[in-house]
């Protein structure tokens, strides 16, 4: 044996002896022998051996220099010597021992290093070292986290999470961790359980003050730590993709604050610093309805070929249809389509095997039937049994054919046939809605990246514009011009604005007896002879009798209460009269003197609310479509645009264009022209429309009515101190080819950006354009033949080369193909265009449709009104009172304010926003009835572009509804106080004499009807009405009369 020097100091007399051995130059094995002073020595009955340790592996054979990376190292005779005397080092950093140490092997962690290569690992036995000679271990760069996504994912968890890098492969034990703080729960620290098992929550309120390091957590004291932590191990799939599956959290989440890392060994990335959405974020699990909501223990029958459709909540909020994963028994559920609220996926044709069944039970009767399961992320949801219907048709029951004859049993299967018929097609017609509707929804989010874009860059320009209004203010017009052009609308000039048309030295004359016919409507019963006189004439058109009732409106509108008097007794007439036939017909148009009568009394009693409420919204809806029109190329002489969502105004060429920056100046008006105004055009705008343009941004504080128009003002290109032409649509350099000519561009001109252009008054003496201010009704585009001798003008496309189909030929197959086959680029364009216009289309609405600030008093009175004159006929009919309040408010007030925002606002639209206004209005419109649109094939494309929103307005006009019926009832004496208000505070607005006038014209017309009528009358005999009347005639005509 081998000496060894003793320590007295650590050693206990007759009890212990401490020594150290020395080397033994081989392994040897042998009893320890002590031997004492006087000769006498003893012998252990344990044997000691001396080994030599020898490392021979280690793996993994690489990790990062941060460290953190487990090593399994395997050799022989490993344990030697006390276990808390071996350490292990690579490259000279320690390599924590974690495991308790074998004799084959050893588990240790790796520390950080300060640089990259290969490392030799090393044993210490005291002072005796041991090397791995054959490999060594390589410290590699650290792996670098750069994206993740997605970043929402529901509670339950389960969603996977793409996490892309480099260097991601040398990561052991890649996990994610989710951190959930209350908002307002104190910090308090305790220390973390490390790497608990999958989905465990711990305790933590760990707050990273450097990333990409791992942090102990000190929860100090006995008080739980207010912070949760959820985690889950992730998967390296390659060396720049880890995949993770995001943790399951409590409901706790959604009144906290949460923190989501990724823990990569000894390496720490926070989700929101390498995420392109931001933070991650959890929303409510989704909700998934049975197949059949009613008997959900019943088969599903399902009709192979069609689409199999779910009804949810949240469904799309945080997962796409791509990652739910749909199963009817053991095959698969094609996910077409994934909404909010509806899920569509197309199952194999033939029925699959039903599965393995649930708890190892055996399957019995309808078990044999496959399960319809859905999978979203952690989530099943198990929604019902499915039994594909193979359409067999069905005999004949035989008892029946017994039990009748022979001839009933005919008629019996002609029946039968019929529905089975009747059946298939119905089936086939839903099959054909879904399928339109699940392209349609597949478009909408294949352009919904781009409707972002778009509506960023919208909402950019409506906030410079929104600043702008502060100064300026949002144009309204005075009551004066809002009344002329509601009343009159389609005039080119208002009746009210012209003088009396009589000679001079009848004015006093004739003034008095407008006067006494004024006074003379004042006796109800004449005013409804009157109106019910004009109205049996077969001569007094519906024009006549919309123009006689706004003539009564701006006769009355000093006695307002009194003109809501005669509202009320003529309405009470008309119900009456559609009772009696059918009563969902009654205000449906403006076919009687009180239809429009009812028109003029709500836009008078809603002016200051459009002013007050609704009316930016309106506002801010119309300059987002002219700003979003305007973007894109218009064809000046067809008048269609790239950019609309009338599919009949669509410019279906691919036209190349660029924008180009002009700087103009202004000459005249005010402008300082020293200093150019950066403005935005197109290269292949005209010349005229360039100058809209212009005026636009020249004048962008300033209301139409205010501004010159572009037929007064030349557009001159200046390009050095001589250098200036005057540009205009037709001049000798137009192209002419045949008998086309094309109007002049910028490109045409080879305008380049950042060129200097000035407006300039144009000298011509013969300056004609049109008055714009009543022009309220269909605008047309510059026409497309010139008068020079057949030369056809164009713009973009050339009219020949767009074939329209004439309106007697539009139902036809021809054109039902055509609607089918519209090309899905140009139905992309709509849907852009929905999307990007989709915030401003619903704040409109929700105002007005909203009750949350107090609704105007004539809205309940009259909607009182009506619940009143059903109840004293007897109509119970919901739907019927529903569409008596969507005629009356819906239809004859908002559908005209939104598609004619000239009524109210000093502007002028254009032909091309006037389209999409009127697509606007018609689905406003839609929303407001009752009856359920079922589309198809045949369906117009503006119609299908809303087909999902519709719904949901409508439950907003229903809720609409119901919430003013609720209200307190408006009283008589309330509504006369605010009329009597109304009549003071525009009594002076209207030239109530010019109306009087154009009224006697009327009954001038027809004088003779009216006095017979009143003569026929007994009352109106006692009360002289026809004496009166005569008396009126005599005075503003000198009419002979039998006085």
């Amino acid at each position: 044996m081998s000496p060894v020097l003793s320590y007295p100091h650590l050693s206990r007399v007759s009890s212990r002896i401490v020594c150290k051995t020395s080397n033994s130059g081989g392994q040897r094995i042998g009893q320890v022998t002590v031997k004492v002073n006087g000769g006498e020595f003893g012998l252990s009955s344990q044997r000691f051996s001396y080994q030599d340790p020898f490392v021979m592996e280690v793996s993994p054979q690489r990790g990062p220099m941060a460290g953190g990376t487990t090593l399994t190292i395997s050799g022989r005779n490993l344990l030697t010597g006390r276990p808390s005397d071996i350490a292990i080092t690579v490259g000279g950093v320690p390599c924590v021992i974690s495991s308790e140490v074998q004799q084959g092997s050893v588990v240790c962690v790796t520390g950080s290093s300060n640089s990259t290569g290969d490392h030799r690992v090393t044993f210490h036995y005291g002072n005796s070292l041991r090397h791995l000679y054959d490999s060594a271990y390589r410290y590699t760069p650290n792996p670098n986290v750069t994206q993740a996504v997605p970043a929402k994912s529901f509670l339950s968890g389960g969603r996977l999470v793409y996490v892309s890098g480099h260097n991601l492969d040398v990561v052991q034990d890649p996990r994610m961790l989710v951190t959930i703080t209350p908002y307002q729960a104190p910090t308090r620290r305790r220390k973390r359980r490390r790497r608990t098992g999958d989905m465990e929550g711990v305790t933590d309120d760990q707050v990273l003050l450097n990333p990409g390091v791992v942090q102990e957590v000190d929860c100090s004291g006995t008080s739980t730590c207010s912070a949760k932590q959820y985690t889950e191990r992730c998967e390296v799939n390659s060396s720049s993709l880890i995949l993770c599956r995001g943790p399951a959290v409590g409901p706790s989440v959604r009144g906290s604050q949460v923190d989501v890392s990724f823990l990569l060994d000894n390496l720490r990335f926070p989700f929101s610093a390498i995420s392109p959405h931001g933070a991650f974020s959890y929303e409510l699990n989704p909700k998934l309805y049975p197949l059949n909501r009613l008997e959900p223990l019943k088969p599903y029958r399902y009709n192979p070929g069609s689409f199999i459709q779910l009804e949810g909540e949240d469904l799309d909020l945080a997962i796409t249809k791509e990652e739910v994963v749909v199963l009817v028994g053991e095959g698969l559920c094609a996910v077409k389509t994934l909404t909010r609220n509806h899920l569509y996926c197309e199952p194999p044709s033939q029925q699959p095997l039903p599965g393995p069944p649930s708890g190892g039970r055996k399957r019995e009767g309808t078990d044999t039937l496959p399960e319809f399961t859905v999978h979203i992320g952690n989530l099943n949801f198990s929604l019902g049994r499915v039994q594909y219907d193979t359409l067999s048709p069905s005999t004949f029951p035989l008892e029946a054919q017994v039990g009748v004859g022979v001839g009933a049993s005919i008629v019996a299967l002609i029946v039968l046939i019929i529905v089975l018929i009747y059946r298939r097609k119905s089936k086939q017609a839903l099959r054909d809605y879904k399928k339109v509707q699940i392209q349609l929804e597949n478009l909408e989010t294949s352009v919904r990246d781009r409707c972002k874009k778009e509506f960023t860059d919208l909402m950019t320009e409506m906030m410079d514009m929104s600043s702008d209004l502060v100064g300026s203010g949002i144009p309204f017009l005075d009551y004066r011009r809002y009344a002329e052009r509601i009343f009159f609308p389609g005039h080119r000039e208002s009746p009210l604005r012209r003088d009396l048309d009589v000679q001079e030295c009848r004015r006093a004359t004739v003034e008095q007896g407008l006067v006494q016919l004024s006074n003379l409507l004042n006796s109800k019963l004449f005013l409804t002879k009157f109106i019910h006189t004009l109205e049996s004439q077969r001569t007094f058109s519906p024009r006549d009798r919309a123009y006689v009732a706004s003539l009564l409106t701006v006769a009355l509108h000093g006695k307002l209460e009194y003109f809501t008097d005669i509202l009320k007794t003529l309405l009470n007439d008309l119900v009456e009269q559609y009772v009696a036939k059918n009563p969902k017909l009654m205000l449906r148009r403006t076919e009687t003197v009180v239809e429009k009568l009812l028109t003029n009394w709500m836009s008078i009693c809603l002016y200051a609310f459009l002013r007050d409420s609704a009316g930016e919204s309106l506002y801010m809806l119309f300059r987002a479509i002219k700003h979003q029109v305007d973007k894109g190329p218009v064809d000046a002489v067809t008048g269609k645009a790239k950019y609309t969502l009338n599919d009949n105004r669509l410019l279906r060429e691919d036209v190349e264009y660029k924008t180009l920056t002009l700087n103009v100046l202004m000459q005249g008006g005010g402008v300082n022209e020293t200093q150019p105004l950066p403005s935005k055009v197109l290269d292949i705008d005209t010349i005229t429309q360039v100058k809209e343009k212009l005026l636009d941004q020249v004048y962008k504080g300033t209301s139409f009515s205010h501004r010159p128009h572009t037929d007064s003002l030349d557009l001159e290109w200046r390009a050095g101190v001589a250098g200036h032409l005057i540009l205009s649509d037709e001049d000798l350099t137009s192209v002419v080819q045949g008998n086309w000519k094309r109007l002049n561009t910028l490109q045409h001109y080879k305008v380049p950006d950042g060129a200097t252009v000035a407006l300039v008054p144009r000298h011509s003496k013969h300056i004609h354009h049109d008055n714009h201010d009543y022009l309220a009704g269909e605008k047309t585009p510059m026409l497309e033949d010139a008068d020079e001798g057949g030369v056809r003008l164009w713009h973009l496309v050339k009219a020949s080369e767009e074939p329209e189909l004439p309106k007697h030929r539009r139902g036809s197959v021809r054109e039902r193909e055509r609607a089918k086959a519209i090309p899905e680029i140009y139905l992309t364009r709509l849907l852009s265009m929905k999307g990007t216009l989709q915030k401003f289309v619903d704040d409109l609405f929700t105002v007005i449709l909203s009750t949350s600030r107090p609704v105007p008093l004539a809205v309940k009175y009259f909607f009182d009104l009506l619940d009143d004159q059903a109840q004293h006929h007897g109509i119970t009919d919901p739907e019927t009172i529903h569409i008596w309040k969507t005629n009356s408010l819906p239809l004859r007030f908002w559908i005209n304010i939104v598609k004619n925002p000239q009524f109210i606002f000093d502007v002028q639209p254009s032909d091309h926003v006037d389209a999409v206004l009127t697509v606007i209005s018609q689905t406003f419109m839609d929303s407001c009835t009752t009856a359920e649109h079922k589309l198809g094939r045949d369906s117009p494309i503006n119609k299908l572009l809303y087909a999902r929103d519709i719904p949901r307005y409508k439950q907003m006009v229903e809720r609409y509804y119901a919430d003013i019926r609720q209200t307190i009832s408006a009283s008589d004496q309330e509504m006369n106080s605010a009329l009597a208000e109304l009549s003071r505070n525009y009594s002076g607005e209207l030239n109530y004499l010019v109306a009087l006038h154009e009224l006697y014209k009327y009954i001038n017309k027809y004088y003779d009807q009216i006095i017979g009528a009143l003569e026929e009358d007994t009352t109106a005999q006692k009360m002289q009405l026809g004496y009166r009347l005569q008396q009126i005639a005599a005075a503003v005509e000198n009419k002979v009369t039998d006085l």
